[in-house]
């Protein structure tokens, strides 16, 4: 039996956190994305589609399914999450508490982007939620920051052209308030997967430096290994 264990001790490149398929606006299955991201070297991947109150309750399951199946056939840890996109800012935390029951087991708040117009008070209302990580949280507030460090939410950096646009400022808020940084692709077609080059890209014009992702993939394990999930309910006998 493949066991949780054993998949999160052989991580060695990449651990992203952000992805989508078809079930939102990405292009690819959840199995083709999955063995895609294997070949890239990936050593785990959420699988985080776009939610709000509308559909969660049939992509979530599904999901969950398909994560389980494809962590036992392809040896990577397939993680079943969301992206709370364009939630009213009043009801993320009870949204988010849903999903968690519904099996969700990373969530993440679609943060106040320059590139999108998402409703004023989206951060905030993120960072005081049961969430995990705020992504592309735009001009991220020094006081956006100070909450997600105190209640241990992680903010993206994130190689998304245009959603990348000031990775540069939220790294520089999150270091100076002590928040997490973590780095994730926010993939929607092959082309979007991690690779070195695309790495090296990304930290380097948010000004971090390149060792700086040995960081991230530290803060990106906390996620996982917090998780606290039973690997038996990976094993094929529940699928």
């Amino acid at each position: 039996m493949l066991t949780y264990k054993l998949i999160i001790t052989t991580i060695i490149i990449v651990i992203d956190l952000h992805t989508h398929t078809f079930f939102s606006d990405g292009v690819l299955n959840p199995s083709e994305l999955v063995y895609r991201a294997k070949c890239n070297g990936y050593g785990a991947i959420a699988i985080t589609d776009h939610v709000d109150f509308s559909n969660m309750y049939f992509i979530i399951p599904n999901v969950v399914r398909a994560a389980k199946i494809l962590t036992q056939s392809y040896d990577i840890l397939v993680l079943p999450g969301v992206e709370l996109t364009y939630v009213p800012p009043e009801l993320i935390a009870s949204t988010a508490s849903k999903c968690r029951k519904l099996g969700a087991m990373v969530i993440l708040v679609h943060g106040e982007t320059v590139a999108e117009h998402v409703p004023l008070g989206t951060n905030m209302h993120a960072v005081t939620s049961d969430i995990d990580i705020l992504a592309h949280p735009g001009y991220l507030s020094e006081e956006e920051a100070y909450v997600a460090y105190r209640n241990d939410i992680k903010i993206e950096i994130t190689t998304k052209i245009g959603h990348g646009i000031t990775n540069e400022h939220v790294a520089k808020v999150a270091i100076n308030k002590k928040a997490k940084l973590i780095l994730n692709t926010d993939t929607h077609k092959p082309k979007d997967l991690l690779t070195k080059d695309l790495m090296v890209q990304t930290l380097l014009s948010a000004k971090l430096y390149v060792d700086y992702y040995k960081i991230m993939q530290k803060n990106s394990y906390e996620i996982i290994s917090k998780i606290g999930f039973n690997s038996s309910v990976y094993s094929k006998k529940n699928i």
